[in-house]
């Protein structure tokens, strides 16, 4: 079934916003471009969720395919003149199924992360629930796991950028949003660089306000220790230590986030043209628009699709605990504790 992305109803359990069947309002998500392609059942490990480009009919992977650039909105006299990219929504804010471009998989589609044999829910550090921007990643780009960064002195996570989109509006998973690049920050997860861009939808009524890093905390002040703090401490329910930043955990600006987008794009260019050789298991090529080696027929891309279960109209059921608030010490209120006699 092909649909375009329902947004997430904030108010029930379903968690991760499963698109639907039915049109969202028009205003809702920017992709009058792609459509999803739904397979399996949310919030199970079948769960498949494909892009078909509306134009050619053509199935399309969010990794490989879908452009960096949103040509519709960097070449509006309204954004004079600036890039504005495209970004892959996998998790819509307040949610906690943790949604992402598998890579393993051909055609890349979204799936839920697997932890200990069952779909992945982050845990909610108090107070907030699940995360607090929608998340996503920007298309054809690729953080080098040979690469060792300069700045990080980590390799990359072989993933593609991720995506911070601290806008107004909630956005559903598989909607394809123009984004403004206002900053970065540099999060060491598990000894692995994870570049945290953070940016805002270019139809936002604040994005003609927030045009770098600083602006974020003039108008929406606390939004940029709160994220700092959700990276640092987010695993720490699971068991693992605080994870780490580069740059003195400091936010980076716009210059610098443009630095890294690039960088990343030149890799995954090395990537999907073969020149840095990966073995497919671990990060498929497959496309079908690139006309490279990883290029396959539409035709093979639908047997693909049509391979995996069909599709489930309602989410499988949730046990509650994904819904439990964890609560966790910062580092700061620890060594405060442990001044006093």
């Amino acid at each position: 079934m092909s649909t375009t992305p329902q947004k997430p109803n904030a108010n029930t359990e379903s968690q991760g916003g499963a698109p639907a069947s039915k049109e969202p309002n028009l205003n809702d998500n920017n992709n009058r471009r792609y459509e999803v392609v739904e397979r399996g059942q949310l919030h199970t490990l079948n769960y498949r969720c494909y892009f078909r480009d509306v134009q050619t009919k053509k199935i399309v992977s969010p990794f490989h395919d879908i452009p960096l650039v949103s040509e519709e909105y960097t070449s509006s006299n309204e954004n004079k003149g600036e890039t504005i990219y495209n970004m892959v929504v996998e998790v819509p804010r307040w949610t906690n199924a943790k949604m992402e471009i598998n890579k393993q998989l051909k055609m890349n589609p979204l799936v839920q992360d697997v932890k200990n044999g069952k779909p992945r829910f982050v845990h909610n550090v108090f107070p907030y629930h699940g995360y607090l921007w929608n998340y996503g990643a920007l298309p054809q780009t690729w953080e080098d796991p040979n690469h060792v960064d300069e700045d990080t002195k980590t390799t990359g996570d072989n993933d593609p950028l991720d995506v911070c989109e601290i806008g107004t509006t909630l956005h559903a998973t598989g909607s394809i949003v123009p984004v403004k690049i206002v900053g970065v920050l540099g999060l060491i997860d598990e000894g692995e660089t994870d570049w945290k861009l953070i940016g805002i939808d270019i139809r936002d009524k604040l994005a003609s306000k927030i045009n770098d890093i600083n602006d974020v905390d003039t108008h929406l002040p606390g939004l940029l220790e709160a994220t700092r703090r959700w990276f640092k401490y987010y695993k720490v329910p699971t068991g693992k230590p605080p994870n780490k930043f580069a740059l003195n955990e400091q936010f980076a600006d716009r210059a610098y986030a443009q630095r890294v987008i690039d960088e990343t794009r030149k890799y995954w260019e090395k990537l999907a043209s073969g020149e840095t050789k990966v073995d497919e298991k671990v990060c498929s090529i497959t496309n079908t628009t690139l006309n490279n080696r990883g290029t396959i027929k539409n035709e093979d891309a639908e047997k693909i699709i049509e391979a995996d279960e069909k599709h489930h109209k309602e989410p499988a059921k949730l046990d509650t605990n994904v819904h439990q608030l964890s609560y966790v010490q910062d580092d700061e209120e620890r060594s405060t504790k442990d001044k006093k006699f």
